[in-house]
């Protein structure tokens, strides 16, 4: 078995005595610099030592960068501390450092290293060569210079990393607060414990008139007093609990007019965990609301327009009835006079019939003109069957619809929604053609209301066994202009004004449909609680 050879004992230094001064000094060095602040503070004492022990007429160290196996030009070094005459010249260093050779240079000279990597050189400049003895005392201080040089310059490296990092958070967090304020919406975010931690310039500018200064750290209740503290408080707390984002409007006349804000609540996480700030973002959204309702308008005209003929026909049947009451008692006068017994006991009877005919005529009337008009947003308290019939009562006058079969299916213990009942009309009458059409006039709708109580919502279902939609086609039948129908049949309008129309009612609608076969098309809307609307902020 081989054995590895014994390793030579280690040489011992003897301890300093007065005939060794080179182990007092080294000593004196090695207090020095376990004792110093830092290498700055101490360099000029231990270059002193030096200089006096070999006699020298200057020693320096000269600082710089490089690595030991690098074959690249000479860097340009600099003279970092130093005792005596200024003669010898950066130059001279940084070619030592290249090629190592001293001897003709008029100086000895030492690399300082840390590893490969050269940090520069201890010079010294006499008359004399140094002995063996010099040298080596020579070299240990460069030694032991090196370990708190090699530290200064990973400190001012580390340093220098800092500061520069701390510069670029600091860019990019000026960069994001340009950003955030640069939006033309109010944006503030609060914490769990409900205190602002952002809140922009637009929050600052508008209605609320709240500098940044004044806000940031605060809780939301001491800035906002529009509202009971309570319902502010139960919608972050909803957004904390289920991470869902809530949008909803709220109108406001602060300003001094009546404007109308979306106000979405985002929930936001530092980590992943649970969510920890809540993003509010409250947007002016009155023109956009206003060119809505115009278009809604339209669509509802153009309802209208499908309706006319149905309408002119039904009000046609009483006004021939009515018709035939006066011409019956016209002929009764003629024949027997207007004092006859006769016409005394069909004159009631008549004149009921011709009241009965006209109110009809008043009803259907009235409720075309109900629906056309537009009115003032107010959402109630509503059953969503009595919106269900309304829109077929409509519908009923209707020439096409009249040739389809209407199922309706309802759920008459369903809770209330708070919702506008002339908006649900609109969206209930819009599904309803949109069947009709899909189906060519032949067949069975069902019109079907029920609850969901695992999602808190009252559902209205419009089931058509009509052309169907196509898979690539579901993703976009609520785009604005967006249609399947031929030229002439529709804008395109009509599905995406539904959508609106149910989102402003805190509803959504869902669409079930497989082509060939038909479609339905489901309006959620939430069942009405015992909580106070929603607090404008």
């Amino acid at each position: 078995m081989s054995t590895s050879p014994r390793p030579k004992p280690a040489r011992r230094i003897s301890a300093p005595t007065s005939t060794t001064p080179g182990l007092v000094t080294i000593a004196e060095i090695a207090t020095t610099l376990a004792t110093g602040e830092s290498i700055a503070a101490v360099a000029p004492t231990v270059l002193a030592s030096v200089n006096g022990l070999l006699n020298g007429e200057e020693c320096a160290v000269w600082l710089g960068s490089q690595d030991e196996r690098s074959t690249t030009p000479r860097l340009r070094l600099r003279r970092a501390w130093g005792v005596g005459a200024e003669a010898v010249e950066a130059d001279a260093v940084a070619a030592f450092l290249v090629d190592g050779a001293d001897s003709s240079r008029g100086f000895v000279a030492v690399r300082l290293l840390t590893g490969h990597r050269v940090l520069g050189a201890l010079v010294l400049r006499r008359q004399e060569p140094l002995n063996s003895d010099e040298r080596v005392f020579f070299y240990i201080v460069a030694d032991m210079l090196a370990t708190p040089l090699r530290a200064a310059e990973y400190a001012r490296r580390l340093e220098s990393e800092v500061v520069e990092r701390t510069m670029e958070i600091e860019e990019q967090r000026r960069f994001t607060a340009k950003i955030i304020d640069s939006l033309p919406v109010g944006l503030y975010v609060i914490d769990r414990n409900y205190r602002i931690q952002a809140w922009n310039r637009k929050r600052e500018t508008g209605m609320q008139g709240v500098s940044r200064e004044e806000a940031i750290g605060r809780t939301i209740f001491e800035i906002l007093h529009r509202q009971p503290a309570e319902v502010l408080r139960g919608e972050f707390e909803d957004v904390f609990a289920t991470g869902r984002i809530q949008q909803f409007q709220i109108e406001s006349s602060a300003s001094g007019e009546l404007r109308t804000y979306r106000i979405t609540k985002i929930p936001m996480h530092l980590d992943d965990t649970d969510v920890t700030h809540v993003i509010t973002i409250g947007e002016d959204v009155t023109e956009w609301r206003e060119a809505q309702d115009r278009f809604a308008q339209a669509e509802k005209l153009a309802a209208i327009g499908t309706l006319a003929a149905g309408v002119m026909h039904e009000i046609n049947n009483p006004l021939a009835t009515i018709g035939a009451c006066a011409e019956t008692l016209a002929l009764t006068i003629s024949e027997h006079g207007i004092s006859s017994p006769r016409l005394t006991s069909a004159l009631p009877e008549s004149l009921q019939l011709i009241q009965h005919e006209v109110q009809r005529c008043k009803g259907i009337v009235e409720g075309v003109l109900d629906f056309s008009r537009p009115k003032k947003l107010a959402r109630t308290l509503l059953d969503i069957n009595a919106v269900v019939e309304k829109t077929l009562f409509l519908l009923k006058h209707h020439s096409r619809f009249k040739k389809l079969t209407v199922q309706a299916d309802i759920d008459r213990s369903l809770p209330p929604i708070m919702a506008s009942e002339e908006q649900l009309v609109q969206v209930v009458m819009a599904l309803l053609l949109n069947a009709m059409d899909a189906m060519n006039d032949r067949g069975t709708i069902v019109l079907r209301t029920r609850a969901d109580t695992r999602r808190g919502a009252v559902i209205a279902e419009v089931v058509d066994q009509g052309e169907g939609i196509r898979g690539a086609d579901l993703s976009k039948i609520f785009e604005p202009f967006y249609t399947t129908k031929p030229p002439g049949r529709g804008t395109g309008l009509g599905l995406s004004i539904c959508y609106s129309l149910v989102a402003e009612n805190a509803g959504s609608i869902e669409v079930d449909s497989v082509f060939g076969k038909g479609s339905v098309f489901r309006i959620v809307l939430p069942a009405a609680t015992s909580q106070p609307m929603r607090a404008a902020v």
